[in-house]
């Protein structure tokens, strides 16, 4: 309970701590000295009427705030979604043959929720979900929610080193898992950092190395020292755990934290990034807003979703977006796969899509793409990492996603900062990730001069409002690196506003190249190598170099049955983009380090690169 009851100090409080890095604290000075300098702050109407854009030539927007946020919690949340489309679907698992309706829904979530509570777990125990998609996966995300209970999503490709780091680092009590999937053997993995499991007393564990842990939960297959999940629903079926269940909720508030999302590792450790109620109730109501769901029927309400639900995108903009609007989630396959996703679009009717890039470039290139239907599909969410403006195009064009919006977001932000409103141009949604959202400010700093950027120049980008995370978790000298005295997070991306409110992603500020003192932004390079017919996927990455410091390094994807050169590929930037802008190094591959999100690992490649450069 003490470091519950810290986490939640440390979300409220660690933002104005005065232990924040200097040269933060010296941006905030500045930030507000920048106020002075043109920057008028909107009344709501003034905002709403004008879309949110920019004044006085700086780089600062905020969000309409015209709307009220909403203060109810998931369980109730869901209730309300019950009692007004009770006979709606609400969950197809394709894989799993599952079907429920809303009312269906909340019997089951209500039971797995008493059940939890009635083994022994209580409000503010942290619990992991370890898995693929699944119809658990969703019952324990709502089922913990319901009972107070914080999850804490679990990187089903963990093997056991990284398994024992996020159980430890965030004191899980339980852990909810499947015996296996394809060659991930959970249980064994398991054994591996708990060997005390194959012999304890089900959820009675006791083990030196996992000191938290005491009770496992098997989803699928009874094993010796676990509970069985269908165990846990039956015990908490009962009218006597069921009342406790009802008794516990009045003391459920909105700003207790609910999720803990882990940053998928693409610069690093993970951290545990610790969100509320408060923060994904929100998050998906305004992004499902913006994507005009409210004005939908039914039949336009039905969500493929292929990206995995221990993800920030899948649990919020998917499950819970779904869950505040009565719009049906139908999960394609426990792991991304680009044909199952198309026949769930087929066979279900599907409306809405979701993916990274990557994800949307493997759906595209099916061998066997123009046999499916796609004539009821109208739109989606484009998210994960920088889409090239070619990319864009074929999506709305041969998916039939007219009302496709790319949306910008982290972790820590609940996700969604930024995205399109579905009847911005084609060409502002391949050249941007959109506007910013209601109740949220973005500002873009000069990192050099300290200073509010100029529209159109390329800074750091900072976001502020209810979306930002509580904190990470046990770490608050992370958080205070991350979220400034004044409460702004830090994202580490480089971007541009416009004149518009549009914004547009430069790249990371870690993965900026300086060769030779002058900046390079990867996206601005991958963008242009998108033009060139033969390139599928490019990624560039700078490499060590002892004159130049880096040199750029250009990874590049060809088209199926393509072929080409160096001296080809170099003899296409000439004349088109400037000569120190183009990469010394050229290298073809088949693919990129990933994380299971899909987010390419790009200090992962820049090694690889390294090594094969021989530098």
């Amino acid at each position: 309970m003490a470091v519950y009851v810290g986490m939640l100090r440390l979300g409220r409080l660690c933002a104005g701590s005065s232990g924040v890095l200097g040269a933060r604290a010296a941006l905030s000075r500045s930030w507000q000295e920048a106020r002075l300098q043109g920057v008028r702050f909107l009344s709501s109407r003034e905002v709403d009427r004008m879309f949110s854009m920019p004044i006085g030539g700086l780089s600062y927007v905020q969000g309409c705030t015209k709307k009220h946020l909403n203060s109810k919690t998931v369980g109730q949340c869901l209730e309300t979604t019950a009692q007004r489309v009770p006979e709606r679907e609400a969950l197809v698992v394709l894989h799993e043959d599952v079907r429920l309706t809303f009312a269906q829904l909340k019997e089951e979530v209500d039971k797995a929720a008493s059940g939890l509570l009635s083994i022994g777990l209580c409000k503010g125990d942290r619990l992991g979900m370890w898995g693929p998609n699944s119809y658990a996966w969703v019952l324990m995300q709502l089922a913990t929610a319901q009972a107070g209970i914080i999850l804490v999503s679990v990187n089903p490709a963990y093997q056991a080193m990284e398994l024992e780091y996020v159980l430890k680092k965030v004191g899980c009590k339980a852990l909810v898992f499947p015996k296996q999937f394809k060659t991930q053997q959970y249980y064994n993995i398991l054994k591996q950092i708990c060997p005390d499991v194959e012999n304890a007393q089900p959820g009675a564990l006791k083990s030196q190395r996992l000191p938290d842990l005491t009770t496992v939960i098997s989803v699928d297959a009874p094993l010796p020292g676990t509970l069985l999940l269908d165990e846990v629903v039956a015990a908490g079926s009962t009218r006597q755990h069921l009342d406790q269940l009802q008794y516990n909720q009045q003391f459920l508030s909105c700003h207790d934290p609910i999720n803990i999302q882990f940053t998928s590792g693409t610069t690093g450790s993970p951290k545990g990034a610790t969100l509320s109620h408060y923060n994904i109730v929100n998050n998906s109501n305004i992004l499902g807003e913006r994507l005009k769901l409210h004005e939908k029927t039914p039949e336009q309400l039905r969500m493929i979703l292929p990206n995995p639900l221990y993800h920030c995108l899948g649990s919020v903009a998917g499950t819970m977006m779904c869950l505040m609007y009565g719009a049906t989630l139908i999960l394609a396959s426990p792991i991304f796969n680009g044909k199952k996703a198309l026949e769930a679009i087929s066979r279900e009717r599907g409306s809405f899509l979701y993916g990274t890039p990557t994800m949307f470039v493997d759906i595209l290139n099916q061998p066997d793409f123009s046999s499916y239907d796609v004539s009821t599909m109208c739109g989606g969410v484009i998210a994960g990492s920088p889409a090239p403006p070619e990319l864009i195009r074929a999506i709305i064009n041969k998916i039939n996603m007219k009302d496709l919006v790319v949306a910008y977001g982290t972790t820590e932000n609940s996700p969604v900062t930024f995205a399109h409103f579905p009847e911005d141009t084609v060409e502002q949604k391949a050249e941007s990730v959109g506007r910013i959202m209601p109740h949220t400010e973005a500002r873009i700093m000069n990192m050099e001069a300290g200073t509010l950027a100029k529209l159109n120049t390329p800074g750091e980008l900072c976001i502020r409002g209810y979306c930002v995370m509580l904190g990470y978790w046990g770490e608050p000298q992370k958080t205070e690196e991350a979220v400034d005295q004044d409460k702004w997070y830090w994202t580490g991306d480089v971007a541009t506003m416009n004149e518009q409110g549009f914004c547009k992603i430069v790249g990371r500020s870690k993965d900026m190249i300086i060769r030779g003192g002058e900046n390079i932004y990867p996206a601005e390079l991958e963008d242009f190598f998108h033009t060139h017919p033969k390139v599928q996927e490019v990624q560039v990455v700078g490499v060590k170099d002892d004159r130049m410091g880096e040199e750029i390094c250009a990874c590049i994807r060809l088209k199926d049955g393509e072929e080409t050169t160096v001296e080809e590929i170099k003899a296409f930037c000439k004349g088109k983009i400037s000569h120190f802008k183009i990469p010394r190094y050229i290298v073809f591959v088949t693919n990129y380090p990933l994380t299971i999100s899909g987010k390419i690992q790009k200090f992962k490649l820049r090694e690889q690169m390294e090594r094969h450069l021989n530098l």
